[in-house]
């Protein structure tokens, strides 16, 4: 799926939910748990590799950077969720 389209079906089953700016390429899809909101779903190992090529960080300073900065945030229920694989 595209990020338009996951985006798409995201809005269908949750409006509220947050996006991690810059972080397009990373969007893999969307989670549901019972009882829960679906949250966008993304790529820890591609993230990295987004900071790595667009930022120039070291794979330490992307996965430092992307601990704090980005799973570090939490904005609430909706915000999403990181797969590592």
């Amino acid at each position: 799926m595209t990020f338009e389209e996951i985006q798409d079906k995201l809005v269908e089953e949750n409006p509220e939910a947050l996006y991690a700016d810059g972080f397009e390429g990373a969007l893999v899809g969307f989670a549901r748990r019972c009882g829960q909101p679906t949250l966008a779903a993304y790529d820890y190992g591609k993230a990295v590799e987004i900071l790595q090529t667009r930022d120039g960080m070291t794979e330490e300073e992307a996965v430092e950077y992307l601990e704090f900065n980005t799973l570090g945030a939490w904005v609430g229920v909706n915000t999403p969720i990181w797969i590592c694989r």
